[in-house]
């Protein structure tokens, strides 16, 4: 799969979406391990999740979500990381900042090659997955023309 990695929004969607196993992995592999230091240790709380009706209509309050935050700085070159993740994995959080600093650096490549890319695929995997098992219940209705 070919991904463009120049959009910081792009790698952090990635990170924030993909399992916390899947990332826990990829980071273990990668073996990246740089030396930080806290801006904001990981912590969790609530954000608002609003949504439109038909998705084209008025904005409500649809619930509550939990989230978990952090931020860091790197000790080597000093590039700031954030991870924001769904629910209350610590873990998923720092990783999450600890790519996305890794990102602004020289170690760029690295990250690209042994997290993001694989993650990607994995995920456009699962995806594809879920379309075919959807498009497996799909029901294709048709008007036959009687010969009157």
């Amino acid at each position: 799969m070919t991904q463009e990695w120049n959009d910081r929004k792009t790698w952090m969607s990635l990170l924030a979406k993909v399992p916390v196993e899947a990332l826990a992995l990829a980071w273990d592999e990668a073996d990246l391990g740089p030396d930080y230091r806290w801006l904001r240790r990981p912590e969790t709380g609530a954000v608002m999740v609003r949504g439109r009706m038909g998705g084209t209509g008025l904005p409500f309050n649809l619930g509550e979500m939990t989230v978990t935050r952090c931020a860091l700085e790197l000790a080597d070159g000093g590039a700031v990381g954030h991870g924001y993740v769904q629910g209350r994995d610590k873990g998923h959080a720092e990783r999450a900042a600890l790519c996305d600093a890794l990102m602004q650096t020289e170690a760029r490549g690295a990250v690209v090659e042994t997290i993001l890319t694989p993650l990607a695929t994995q995920a456009a995997q699962v995806k594809g997955q879920r379309a075919e098992r959807a498009a497996a219940t799909k029901v294709d209705f048709f008007t036959m023309v009687r010969g009157e």
